[in-house]
């Protein structure tokens, strides 16, 4: 092809992009628009009851914030934070030697705890940093590594669905009318997981080689009981955060019990996971879900979710030069 046929193949591209950076376009437009949607609700829900209360947004929230017990919410979060650390290490761990290889949980430590620095910016980004990490560091092939990231990620979809549907049976009565889809969703969830499980294992659709992708090999190998025994080993941090947050939201000056958090922290934590402009869903459920706390529940959930993202974040920095010792040298 002479160079004048490659200087027109390069302006053809450039002048038509391509279908994928036509899709990435739409898809941040969409998420800003989620995230500016987010805001402008919880400003006009603000400035509203900072109106009925005859005081400024900026008066109403100041008040609002003097009005926390600091120093046992932050001793609260801390603990917290280091007690997820530790069960998030482990879930980890286990998988990949559920799935892949016999890796130590101390081994895993540094790792999980530096792609809590990526993960400010997305969790899911985090997980694939933990991938690049064991396939430079132990010659572990990145496309299985990545299926068993694949797989946590898949997991940790139905396991806060478990949870909320738990929460649903438990504390129906006093729940918001839209959690009556609950039912519809954890039905329709179930047949799903039974008709993926089904699939992996090769009873239905058998001459479909979707399944035999390097990208699934996880799912290929995860029996039921890996599915099972990845909910146990998960559920005690949320166990963990229904106390913890039941109990902060107290210093928060709001009344909150158990039950009622039971089914609301699955949906909100689902929602934090997801790419970062829903982090705004996240926090702005709170004030949906406590529509008489408006003040204290924006503040909540500002805190309570960036604290503990920017605290697993400093977790990382401390094991950041570890982790760079072992992928570098």
């Amino acid at each position: 092809m002479s160079e004048h046929d490659n200087a027109t193949a390069n302006e053809t591209v450039e002048e038509h992009p391509t279908p994928d950076k036509k899709q990435s376009t739409l898809g941040r437009l969409v998420f800003l628009l989620i995230t500016g949607a987010c805001f402008v609700y919880l400003y006009f829900r603000l400035n509203g009851a900072a109106a009925r209360e005859g005081l400024s947004l900026a008066e109403y929230m100041t008040e609002v914030f003097a009005n926390v017990a600091w120093g046992s919410w932050l001793a609260l979060m801390m603990a917290y934070s280091l007690f997820y650390f530790l069960i998030d290490t482990l879930v980890v761990t286990r998988a990949l030697n559920w799935l892949l290889a016999d890796i130590r949980y101390r081994d895993i430590l540094p790792i999980r705890a530096s792609s809590y620095i990526i993960s400010i910016f997305n969790e899911q980004i985090g997980k694939g940093a933990m991938a690049y990490y064991l396939n430079k560091r132990d010659q572990i092939p990145g496309w299985e590594v990545g299926s068993v990231m694949l797989f946590i990620m898949f997991c940790e979809v139905f396991y806060l669905l478990v949870w909320a549907t738990v929460g649903y049976i438990f504390g129906r009565d006093g729940l918001p009318e839209v959690f009556q889809i609950m039912p519809f969703i954890s039905i329709g969830a179930a047949a799903f997981l039974i008709s993926w499980l089904l699939y992996f294992n090769g009873t239905i659709l058998q001459n479909n080689q979707l399944r035999e992708k390097r990208i699934l090999h996880g799912f290929r190998r995860a029996k039921l009981w890996h599915y099972a025994a990845f909910f146990l080993l998960r559920s005690p941090a949320l166990l963990a955060a229904i106390v913890v947050y039941t109990m902060a939201l107290n210093l928060f000056n709001v009344e909150a019990s158990f039950l009622t958090l039971l089914p609301y922290l699955p949906v909100i934590f689902f929602a934090a996971a997801v790419p970062t402009p829903m982090r705004a869903a996240a926090i702005t459920f709170w004030v949906i879900l406590f529509p008489e706390n408006e003040g204290q529940m924006a503040a909540f959930g500002l805190v309570q979710h960036n604290f503990f993202i920017f605290f697993n974040a400093l977790i990382g920095l401390i094991f950041w030069r570890r982790a760079q010792r072992e992928l570098f040298t």
